[in-house]
């Protein structure tokens, strides 16, 4: 698994039996939360556990201690596990996770609600007017259907296309304008790279069946086409429809032509030059920087793409506050001094990851002047979409991946007949009338 999904991944195992034995404990500890809300004292944070944002939780946790002596927070690495979305449902059910988590999946937000598991940040005075000043409109995706705001938007991730300058240039193709907006174009640069021997693969997206996969391969794309359609909206999913089978198909394509590969890698296949090109976002510069000479392009789509107004995926991790928290004052002012124009100006610098905050390009100006090659994710962070924030929603993906390797990365289903299948299972998942 490569270092994108390790970031970002969530477990497959949040099953039926957890769920529901979740649902029956509920959350909170014990915790009066209209006491709560107002208290102030001690608190605990879990943060990421890649380098650059544990330095960055170090000197945000020091830095608030150092004003706070009598509200002090402890900031440790969210421990280990099969996942962090695991470890955190476990902590839910037990009544032991801390009061902030800055490594929330969206996708995991609408179980652990059901878990009763989250604080709704709307209880604090100007919670939701906070989170909308500082996120801007993109703020409303992020709200339960309830209307409340279970977690922080707090940085993204958006995705392009990685290509490898050594590798394209081996075949003869051009390494400052790539032939990869059009669907064909990049069907034509994919064929070119791998029969010339320059890679094994033009691309290589994890083809194994964990839900979140669909992230690194289908919803990116999608995004793209549909011109910014979320996988379910009105509470139905969207995909099968031309959008999603130009998708389909244009993956199909790849997989059968054997220009994708569609077996388990151990490794990065593009760190690894097995693969020419990779779907990654601004986090992966970084891990590339000196291993790979690379140049960055925006998704294709079937009829081309414009990096100005190109939709893609937003590889979100958000901050939200759990159930067991009893000093919520303290905890509340905390996030928004972790979240503060200052902070986020020292998590852009720290890690190259885009704080959802309005106008980013203008306020930290001086950071993608000196830092260039991160001035196109943040032309892209305006125009990301999120998963759905809905019931069942870490089903629904799971739904979608089954059909989505069976019929697009195996072949053993037309890709038409596997969208409206999974359409239609996620339609009564929506609505809770499907087996979660």
């Amino acid at each position: 698994m490569t270092k994108s999904r390790t970031w970002f991944a969530a477990a497959l195992t949040l099953t039926v039996a957890v769920a529901l034995a979740v649902a029956a404990c509920g959350g909170g500890g014990g915790v009066s939360a209209s006491t709560a809300t107002s208290a102030y004292g001690p608190i605990s944070i879990w943060y990421s556990n890649n380098a650059q944002e544990v330095a960055w939780g170090e000197q945000m946790v020091a830095s608030w201690n150092k004003l706070h002596p009598g509200q002090q927070v402890t900031g440790e690495q969210i421990p280990s596990g099969q996942s962090s979305e695991e470890v955190i449902g476990a902590a839910i059910t037990a009544g032991t996770e801390p009061c902030l988590i800055y490594n929330t999946s969206p996708a995991s937000v609408p179980d652990f609600e059901k878990q009763g598991g989250l604080v709704p940040l709307n209880d604090f005075p100007g919670g939701a007017a906070y989170i909308e000043a500082r996120t801007g409109p993109g703020a409303s995706v992020y709200k339960s259907p309830d209307g409340k705001y279970y977690q922080l938007p707090w940085k993204s991730n958006p995705v392009m296309i990685f290509y490898n300058k050594k590798e394209f240039a081996k075949a003869g193709i051009s390494t400052t304008n790539p032939p990869l907006r059009t669907y064909s174009q990049f069907l034509a640069t994919a064929k070119k790279l791998v029969s010339s021997g320059a890679a094994k693969y033009a691309i290589y997206p994890s083809p194994s069946s964990e839900f979140f996969e669909a992230w690194y391969d289908f919803y990116p794309l999608y995004a793209a086409e549909s011109g910014g359609q979320e996988l379910v909206e009105n509470n139905k999913a969207t995909f099968d429809s031309a959008a999603g089978q130009a998708v389909a198909g244009f993956w199909r394509q790849l997989y059968a032509r054997n220009l994708a590969g569609d077996e388990s890698y151990n490794g990065d296949p593009f760190a690894d030059g097995t693969a020419a090109m990779a779907i990654v976002g601004p986090w992966a510069i970084a891990d590339y920087q000196g291993v790979v000479d690379w140049g960055v392009v925006p998704l294709p789509t079937s009829q081309g793409n414009s990096l100005d107004t190109i939709a893609t995926f937003s590889d979100a991790k958000n901050v939200a506050m759990y159930a067991s928290c009893k000093n919520r004052g303290t905890a509340w002012n905390f996030l928004k001094y972790s979240t503060s124009l200052a902070e986020d100006g020292k998590l852009l610098d720290m890690t190259g990851q885009m704080p959802m905050r309005q106008g980013i390009q203008q306020l930290y100006a001086s950071y993608f002047k000196a830092n260039p090659a991160y001035k196109e994710f943040a032309a892209e962070a305006a125009h990301v979409i999120e998963v759905p924030i809905v019931p069942n929603s870490v089903e629904i993906w799971q739904a979608f991946r089954n059909d989505w390797s069976e019929s697009v990365i195996f072949g053993q289903e037309r890709p038409g007949q596997a969208l409206a299948a999974a359409a239609s299972q996620i339609n009564q998942l929506v609505t809770g009338n499907g087996e979660p």
